[in-house]
C-alpha cells in the first residue's frame, strides 16, 4: 500500500462536477493520470484497460444538497504494463490530488484473471498472428497468398489451463478471409484455424489447423452499394413535439412526469440510471437507488476445436460502455432528442470522448387505459414511455440497452442483439446437429446471450425485504368444490442461501420487493414486483469452465445483501480468470429481510441461428418489467388528458417506434 500525505486539495465544481454521482468528466480523467505519472507510476509501456469511477458512499449521497462541494471524486484505474504483463491496481483521489491506494494484482496465481482487452492489442494481435509462417502456410494450403485484408479476430481464450498460457495475457485468434477493403470480414470464415497469442510475449505460442472445409466465398454484403435499390413503397413517418419533449435536465439529472432520476455511463458497464423515484402526491419516492446491466455472457454451444472455449464476458473482457456507439439522429434515434456524451478513457489513460453515447426521448406506446359504459363516450387514454437508450458494438454482434419508464409507475429494461452471427465454415448441406447451415457452406453455432441486470433496490428506503409468488391451482373437494378455484402464495426469501431462484412460467413466479417502512391504503407494505421474461438458463454443464466462470446464468435470479464491493456478477476480471463472483458471495448466506438488498436478473435469448439471420440479423428482443404493486394506492394516470377531442393529427402519427 503507498499513500501520498501531501494533498492539494480541489473543488468537484473546478472537474465540473455539481453531484456526487456525476459521471467522470475528461478533467477528472485527465487529473487522474497526472497524479500516477507524478508518483513514478506510469511509463512508455504502460497502459489503462480500465478505468472507473468510485461509487460515493450511499449515506453521503442521501445527505449531499444542491450547490453543496464539499465530496470527494476518486478513480479506480488498472494499469497494466505490456512489457513485463504486471497488472497493478490504484485509487485515485481527483479532489485531494492523492494517490490513495496501489496493489499489485496476482494475475499469475489462482484464480487468474486479466484487466479487459485494449483497442490497440486488437491489432497487435493481428499482426503478430499475419507474422507468424505457420499461420502464413495454413492460409497458403487454402488457396490465400494474399492476406492484406485478412480479418484476424481477436477473441477472449476463456478459461482452460494450459502449460506456459496460464496466468499469461493470452488471446485466441479466428481467421476470417476478406477479399478487399470493404468486404464483408464475417462471410468468409477459415474453418479449423486457431492461433492461441501471448500479447507480452508477442508470439503465437501454439497453432492449431485441423480444417479441411472449403473456404466460402460467396458474395454476403448488406450495404447499400451493394443491396440494389431501396424499396419506396414505405410513406413517410413524421414524428414532431412543437412544444419539445416533456422531461427537464439539469445536469445529470432528468425529470419527466412522475419520475426522477440520475444518468451515468462508465467504461465497463456502460448506462447506468441512479436514485430512480417517482412522485406520489408532493412526494418523491425512492425506488431504485442504482439500475444497470453489468455483465452479459455469450456462451457457444459447439464442442468444436475453434468453437468449444468461447464464452464472451462483453462487459468483464471487453469493456461494453468503452465501445459504444455515437448514435445518429435518424438512424438510431428518432424525434426530438436529448443526447449525452460519454467520458472514458482509452488505452494510454487520457480522456476520450464518446460523442451521443446515450440517447433520450418519448415516444407514444399505445392504449394506457380505456373503458366504455352503455350509452357514455368511451374514456381513452393513451400510454407514453420515456426512453434511454445506448448501443455498444462488440465484434460481430450489437447490443442496444434500452430503459423504459412509463406513466402508471413501470420500468421495463429491453436488450436488442443484432448485428452479424457469428459463423464457420462446412461443406454444403451439412448436417450439424451444434451448428447449423444458414448459407450454402456458412455454418452458425448454437449460442446464448445471458444479461446479467443489478438492481439495487430501494423501494421507500433502503430496508426492503424480498417475497416469492406463485400461482397455486386447488384440487376438486371441499376448498374447490366447483373445480374454478386458483389462488396464489408467497414466501419470503430470508437469506441469501434461499433466494438463488429460478423463473417458472406454469406458476406465473414473480418476486416482490417489500418496504419495512410503508404500508398502502388497504395496510400492505409497499412494493414493487419484478416480472421475468424468462427464458433458459446456463445450458453449459455444471463443472464446465462456462459454467464456472458464469455462476451468474445458472438462475434467473439472486438477491444478496448490498455490499460496494460487488458489482460485477463474474467478479471484477473474469477474462482469463478460473471462476468466482455471485455464488461465491452468496455462501455468506447474509440474512435479507429489512435490508439495503441487491437483486440480480438473469435474461437474455437463446439463438438457434437460421438463414434469415443472414448476413445481417433482425433485432432479437429480451428484457423484463419492474412494475408498482401496492407501491400506490391507485392507478397513478387518472389525471391523464383526454386527447379525443383536442387532438386530430392524422391516423398513425402519433404512433412512433424510435432508435431502432
Amino acid at each position: 500500500m503507498t499513500t501520498d500525505t501531501t494533498p492539494s486539495a480541489a473543488r468537484p465544481s473546478s472537474f465540473g462536477v455539481t453531484h456526487p454521482l456525476d459521471t467522470l468528466t475528461a478533467a477528472e480523467i485527465a487529473r487522474a493520470r497526472e497524479i500516477l505519472v507524478r508518483h513514478g507510476k506510469v511509463g512508455p509501456t504502460t497502459r489503462f484497460p480500465r478505468l472507473l469511477p468510485v461509487e460515493p458512499d450511499k449515506q453521503a449521497v442521501r445527505e449531499h444538497t444542491p450547490g453543496a462541494d464539499d465530496f470527494d471524486r476518486s478513480v479506480l484505474a488498472t494499469l497494466l504494463d505490456t512489457s513485463t504483463g504486471q497488472v497493478s491496481e490504484a485509487v485515485v483521489s481527483v479532489t485531494a490530488d492523492t494517490l490513495t491506494s496501489w496493489r499489485d494484482l496476482p494475475t499469475a496465481e489462482p484464480p487468474y484473471g486479466q484487466p479487459p482487452y485494449m483497442f490497440e492489442e486488437y491489432d497487435r494481435a493481428s499482426e503478430i498472428v499475419k507474422a507468424d509462417p505457420r499461420w502464413q502456410a495454413a492460409m497458403a494450403r487454402r488457396g490465400v497468398t494474399d492476406t492484406t485484408h485478412t480479418f484476424v479476430a481477436p477473441l477472449a481464450p476463456g478459461f482452460f489451463p494450459r502449460e506456459g498460457e496460464t496466468g499469461r495475457r493470452m488471446i485466441r485468434s479466428l481467421t476470417f478471409h476478406r477479399r478487399y477493403e470493404g468486404d464483408n470480414q464475417w462471410a468468409h470464415p477459415v474453418e479449423g484455424l486457431v492461433a492461441h497469442v501471448d500479447l507480452t510475449a508477442g508470439k503465437v505460442v501454439r497453432l492449431e489447423d485441423e480444417g479441411d472445409a472449403p473456404l466460402p466465398l460467396d458474395d454476403w454484403h448488406y450495404t447499400p452499394e451493394h443491396t440494389g435499390p431501396a424499396r419506396t413503397t414505405l410513406k413517410p413517418l413524421e414524428i414532431t413535439q412543437p412544444e419539445g419533449p416533456s422531461y427537464t435536465v439539469e445536469g445529470t439529472r432528468v425529470r419527466w412526469e412522475n419520475w426522477t432520476l440520475r444518468i451515468g455511463f462508465n467504461a465497463q458497464e456502460g448506462l447506468v440510471l441512479h436514485q430512480i423515484s417517482f412522485r406520489d402526491g408532493g412526494e418523491d419516492r425512492p425506488v431504485v437507488y442504482r439500475a444497470s446491466v453489468p455483465e452479459m455472457v455469450v456462451p457457444y454451444g459447439d464442442p468444436a476445436s475453434t468453437r468449444y472455449w468461447i464464452s464472451y464476458f462483453d462487459a468483464g473482457e471487453y469493456s461494453l460502455g468503452k465501445n459504444a456507439n455515437s448514435l445518429k439522429l435518424g438512424c438510431d434515434c428518432l424525434g426530438e432528442i436529448t443526447y449525452f456524451d460519454a467520458v472514458v478513457a482509452d488505452d494510454e489513460g487520457h480522456p476520450m470522448t464518446i460523442p451521443h453515447a446515450v440517447c433520450m426521448h418519448e415516444e407514444d406506446y399505445g392504449v394506457l387505459w380505456k373503458h366504455t359504459d352503455p350509452g357514455e363516450p368511451s374514456q381513452v387514454r393513451r400510454s407514453r414511455r420515456l426512453v434511454l437508450s445506448y448501443f455498444a458494438t462488440v465484434g460481430n454482434y450489437d447490443y442496444g440497452f434500452f430503459w423504459y419508464f412509463y406513466l402508471d409507475g413501470s420500468i421495463q429494461m429491453e436488450t436488442k442483439a443484432t448485428g452479424v452471427v457469428f459463423v464457420g465454415a462446412a461443406e454444403p448441406g451439412t448436417d450439424n446437429p451444434y451448428a447449423p447451415e444458414i448459407a450454402p457452406g456458412i455454418i452458425a453455432p448454437v449460442h446464448q446471450h445471458i444479461f446479467c441486470a443489478r438492481l439495487d433496490m430501494s423501494v421507500d428506503g433502503p430496508a426492503n425485504s424480498v417475497e416469492e409468488e406463485n400461482l397455486v391451482g386447488l384440487p376438486t373437494g371441499p376448498r374447490n368444490p366447483y373445480g374454478n378455484a386458483f389462488t396464489y402464495q408467497r414466501v419470503r426469501l430470508a437469506r441469501e442461501s434461499e433466494a438463488a431462484r429460478d423463473a417458472h412460467s406454469e406458476s406465473g413466479r414473480r418476486w416482490y420487493v417489500t418496504s419495512a417502512n410503508r404500508r398502502n391504503a388497504v395496510g400492505k407494505p409497499t412494493a414493487f414486483q419484478l416480472l421475468p421474461m424468462p427464458g433458459p438458463r446456463l445450458m453449459a454443464q455444471p463443472g464446465s469452465s462456462a459454467a464456472d466462470r458464469a455462476e451468474f446464468a445458472r438462475h434467473h435470479l439472486w438477491v444478496t445483501a448490498y455490499d460496494p464491493a460487488e458489482r460485477f456478477p463474474a467478479g471484477d476480471y473474469p477474462n482469463q480468470h478460473a471462476g468466482g463472483g455471485i455464488a461465491h458471495w452468496t455462501r455468506a448466506d447474509r440474512p435479507l429481510t429489512d435490508t439495503d438488498l441487491v437483486l440480480w436478473h438473469t435474461f437474455g435469448p437463446t439463438h438457434i441461428p437460421r438463414p434469415e439471420d443472414w448476413p445481417v440479423m433482425p433485432v432479437d428482443y429480451s428484457g423484463f418489467w419492474l412494475k408498482p404493486h401496492g407501491f400506490l394506492d391507485a392507478n397513478p394516470a387518472l389525471d391523464l388528458p383526454d386527447r379525443s377531442a383536442s387532438d386530430h393529427r392524422p391516423q398513425g402519427a402519433d404512433h412512433h417506434d424510435c432508435c431502432e
